[in-house]
């Protein structure tokens, strides 16, 4: 069954081409689109379209579909195009004439901009939830290991004295960015756009303030044709997110696999979390990590894949939109799956306690002298150079007694003020 049968049939290797992988990975957007057709029902029933046994029947169809689709029953067969078509299919087939007029004032463009507008809604309150699990983790370990040092870097070179509270503390705070953004992804995905039809709107006297309600969206896409041009937008937005979440995710992963190296042996994890080796018996790898950097790395180009697939394209629908649906759900179960993993992962990461008892460390601390100089009355420029006639004929001795006072230092990591901003976005 299409949508748009004409009552000729196209070629199978068309056929083939276009439907593509829709069938697949519609049966993701099967809740969100029974959830859009029983707003429609309603509106129709409201404007006159449908009557009141008409709308019962539609409903307690479309409830049924609903469980069908709950308990995993609901499939798309070859026979149809998409969920839309197979959704449509099965209301005729259940309920007669009144499923025949379920399409009423619609397009299947605005049909699949509200699916992908409340599979966007869903999928980022998600990942939201998993964020937000990741965080506190971050926010717990940091402040676990808020006294315990360990080296600062700077070109992989030994810089200035850190702790793990900061480390820790650093990604926490950086998924405070990348929330910023997802909320931004997730105001874009809550404006209805159902109406705006094939792009232009319709000359039914629908009511599209009611459907917004009946959604759950805060506001509408109210321009019609601005709403059909978020399709591709809504999606590209979303990719940003992704792809900044991966960022912080793939950076951590990098900082992991570094720190559990022989050669800096800063953390480590039960042997059970690693990997081996087939030939090499002492090997324990951090084969999560640097799938996880990986992954996320893949994430981080599709922002650019997006572009690409959009890029110039006039006003108006395009088929070149069907290519983004694949990357994008691919992109968001992953990336629930990373943070997933990562958060495992973290709560059983064992630090090193004693790393800066190493000499090898001591030169860690030549900002701290410089800096005790300043503080007794020295320019800052001779103190520099004070100490680095020290170091040049090894008399440096290292004060390891460390007072960092200032908000984000070691010494004050501002643990709350962090949780404040992340508790403001989770809200």
């Amino acid at each position: 069954m299409k949508l748009w049968d004409k009552g000729y049939t196209i070629h199978n290797l068309v056929e083939r081409y276009t439907v593509g992988k829709d069938r697949e990975l519609d049966l993701k957007l099967a809740p969100y689109d029974i959830q859009g057709n029983i707003a429609q029902a309603k509106m129709l029933h409201h404007i006159g379209i449908l009557d009141d046994r008409e709308l019962a029947d539609l409903l307690r169809a479309l409830s049924e579909l609903a469980d069908e689709v709950e308990q995993g029953r609901f499939i798309i067969e070859a026979e149809f195009e998409d969920v839309h078509s197979k959704i449509e299919f099965e209301l005729v087939k259940r309920v007669g004439e009144a499923g025949k007029k379920i399409h009423t004032a619609r397009s299947r463009n605005d049909q699949v901009l509200v699916d992908l507008h409340l599979y966007a809604k869903a999928e980022i309150q998600a990942l939201k939830g998993l964020m937000g699990q990741l965080f506190d983790t971050l926010i717990d370990l940091s402040d676990k290991h808020k006294a315990v040092l360990m080296p600062g870097y700077t070109h992989l070179q030994i810089a200035m004295p850190s702790s793990f509270g900061l480390w820790f503390g650093a990604y926490a705070e950086s998924l405070v960015d990348d929330m910023i953004l997802l909320q931004a992804a997730y105001q874009i995905s809550d404006q209805n756009p159902l109406g705006s039809a094939a792009g232009y709107g319709t000359s039914f006297p629908i009511n599209r303030q009611m459907t917004t309600d009946l959604l759950g969206f805060s506001t509408m896409k109210y321009n019609v044709v601005a709403a059909q041009m978020s399709r591709g937008k809504l999606e590209k937005t979303l990719a940003y997110a992704l792809a900044a979440i991966g960022a912080t995710l793939s950076k951590l992963s990098m900082d992991v696999c570094l720190y559990m190296s022989q050669n800096f042996n800063f953390i480590r994890f039960p042997k059970e979390l690693t990997t081996g080796s087939s030939i090499m018996p002492h090997k324990q790898n951090p084969d999560v990590f640097e799938l996880m950097r990986a992954k996320c790395n893949k994430i981080q180009q599709l922002p650019a894949e997006i572009t690409l697939l959009i890029n110039n394209l006039p006003s108006g629908y395009h088929r070149d939109f069907q290519m983004l649906k694949e990357s994008l759900m691919e992109a968001i179960d992953g990336m629930k799956d990373n943070l997933a993993v990562c958060d495992f992962m973290l709560q059983h990461i064992e630090v090193n306690a004693h790393i800066l008892e190493q000499p090898l460390y001591d030169h860690l601390y030549t900002v701290e002298e410089v800096n005790r100089l300043v503080m007794e009355g020295k320019p800052f420029r001779e103190a520099y150079q004070m100490v680095g006639q020290q170091l040049a004929e090894g008399r440096f001795v290292p004060p390891k007694a460390l007072v960092h006072t200032h908000e984000g230092s070691i010494g004050n990591l501002c643990l709350a003020e962090i949780s404040a901003k992340m508790q403001a976005l989770r809200l």
